[in-house]
């Protein structure tokens, strides 16, 4: 897995055990509920298993946001995409790029589509997916087709 450059602000830099700066991201218990739809933050093991199985199962990187990693995005085999900014970086149009460049990498794989689970009461990601093409397929399911 390489860098993957989004635009002159983000790049997607491939996961590596960086626990002081991701462990933050999810000791963040708004952030877990709209994760995890859990009201407990993560242990620094919950952490550990969540980013292996990532990495098992598809690719993970993280967001660096003007050179300060900002969250993590990933894309998993079966098509799955799951993003987390850090508060300090959300609604600055970051997560959008990043979906964006998770779509691009799933169209370069030749999957079929991409989806997200995303909690009812996540309007915010909601309004994100569906904005990019996402469309409801399931009680907390969003997916888009790609292109053949």
């Amino acid at each position: 897995m390489n860098i993957r450059q989004v635009d002159e602000a983000i790049r997607l830099i491939p996961y590596y055990r960086n626990d002081a700066v991701s462990l933050a991201w999810y000791q963040d218990v708004e952030i877990c509920r709209q994760v995890d739809n859990q009201e407990e933050p993560y242990d620094l093991d919950q952490l550990h298993r969540m980013y292996d199985y990532l990495c098992a199962h598809g690719q993970c990187y993280y967001t660096e946001y003007q050179g300060s990693l900002v969250g993590d995005v990933s894309l998993c085999e079966d098509g799955e995409v799951a993003i987390v900014i850090g508060k300090n970086y959300q609604n600055q149009g970051i997560g959008r790029r990043c979906i964006q460049a998770m779509i691009q990498l799933a169209n370069e794989q030749g999957l079929p589509a991409v989806k997200a689970r995303i909690y009812r009461f996540n309007q915010h990601s909601r309004y994100l997916f569906e904005s990019l093409g996402f469309v409801k397929i399931a009680e907390e399911w969003y997916q888009l087709d790609l292109p053949v």
